[in-house]
């Protein structure tokens, strides 16, 4: 099953309805004198299918019994980082908002229990734009929701989701993601600032081009001395088989070899410098580390 708007949607109605209360669990570490932390924007409600078809069923079964998942059903949590330093106050991403998916889109209320507003927040940092990512910049008004802050993104995905062949080249399934994605950036084009790989985004914030999920997908390294950890939005999208099994390809990658390359580069590196990982869908807050396990690596959350 390829992924779309109406897949979410009909596992939406499939759930029951405690799954929709968003957990609102955070995460937080101390990155020199900056705080990190995660802030919930609820969970998503996807196919199995949509990660796990192009998977080798027998190789995956004991995957599944091992973290108790089911082949037909996933339930990942949405976790935005929040970057506090003294001076900025960073969010990496918005989230779903109101029109994708009703187990998502809890950002708001998240913040509000660490005593935050929309227009607490300084600057917006976007890893890419899936409607996951981007659907929540709009408020009720069709306005920028986080109104004082400062928008940013990667050259490179904007191009992709600016381009007008885009909705024509990604695939039926995702058209929609395309359309969604042009008619927020809409909104921000006359101010949104624009970094490449390497680039330092604001201070103790580096850009890392992780393309693969989509073309243009950022991870970020938070660092203040020795102290640091990354950002890597879907880059590494699960805690089961992206760690389990890093060079299986992914249903849910726009080009399932690059990202399968990326991960090898963010294993890598997660686990020789011993850095701190932030992952959007990763679980209990999406903030831990990593430790290798025979030919794969696990999750441990913070």
């Amino acid at each position: 099953m390829r992924l779309s708007r109406r897949s979410f949607m009909q596992g939406a109605v499939a759930t029951p309805l405690f799954t929709a209360v968003p957990h609102m669990a955070t995460s937080e570490l101390s990155i020199g004198t900056a705080t990190l932390t995660t802030v919930s924007d609820g969970s998503l409600q996807l196919p199995g299918s949509f990660i796990f078809e192009p998977m080798p069923k027998d190789e995956l079964a004991p995957i599944l019994k091992e973290f108790d998942l089911s082949a037909d059903s996933l339930f990942p949590e949405c976790n935005l980082a929040l970057y506090r330093d003294g001076t900025n106050t960073v969010l990496f991403d918005v989230g779903s908002g109101p029109d994708f998916t009703p187990t998502a889109g809890t950002i708001v209320e998240s913040l509000e229990t660490l005593g935050l507003a929309p227009e607490d927040i300084s600057h917006v940092i976007f890893t890419h734009a899936h409607p996951d990512h981007i659907w929540g910049l709009l408020d009720e008004f069709d306005d920028p929701l986080f109104h004082e802050a400062t928008y940013m993104m990667g050259r490179a995905e904007w191009d992709y989701w600016w381009d007008p062949e885009t909705v024509n080249t990604i695939g039926e399934a995702r058209a929609a993601f395309a359309v969604g994605a042009k008619r927020r950036m809409e909104a921000i084009v006359d101010t949104v600032e624009f970094f490449d790989d390497g680039d330092e985004v604001l201070p103790g914030i580096a850009a890392i081009s992780t393309p693969g999920h989509t073309p243009g997908h950022m991870a970020f390294e938070v660092r203040q001395g020795s102290n640091a950890a990354l950002i890597v939005g879907d880059a590494i999208g699960n805690h089961h088989v992206a760690f389990r099994k890093p060079f299986w390809e992914s249903g849910s990658d726009q080009d399932a070899s690059t990202a399968v390359a990326t991960r090898k580069v963010l294993f890598d590196r997660l686990t020789a410098e011993d850095l701190a990982i932030v992952g959007f869908h990763l679980p209990n807050g999406g903030l831990g580390r990593v430790e290798s396990d025979g030919d794969g690596f696990r999750f441990m959350a913070t």
